[in-house]
């Protein structure tokens, strides 16, 4: 997974790169409110209007829903995401990117 600052807002999850501030992709959710995004491992979870989803880190491809029926349609809080195996693996593939270079 490249290095990416995931944000959420109006219903919609965009991918932007953290170096050139550019959108790297963009993905529409059913509703227009606030999305909560957290990195599972190698999943961006992300909910809105009371339904999850998974998307590719990669395409923002959505890849399953799960619309927690009989919940309402308020706000969705994630807990259990877990960045840290993405984040080392990230920062083993610097460090060996910087051994090389030297």
């Amino acid at each position: 997974m490249r290095d990416m600052v995931i944000v959420g807002l109006g219903g919609t999850v965009v991918a932007v790169d953290p170096a050139t501030g550019s959108e790297m992709w963009r993905t529409k959710l059913k509703g227009d409110d606030f999305v909560n995004v957290v990195l599972d491992g190698g999943d961006v979870l992300a909910g809105t209007r009371g339904r999850l989803y998974c998307l590719d880190p990669a395409t923002g491809t959505i890849r399953w829903q799960n619309d927690l029926k009989g919940l309402g349609w308020g706000l969705v809080s994630i807990a259990g995401g877990n960045a840290a195996p993405a984040a080392e693996s990230l920062r083993r593939q610097r460090a060996a990117a910087a051994a090389a270079a030297s």
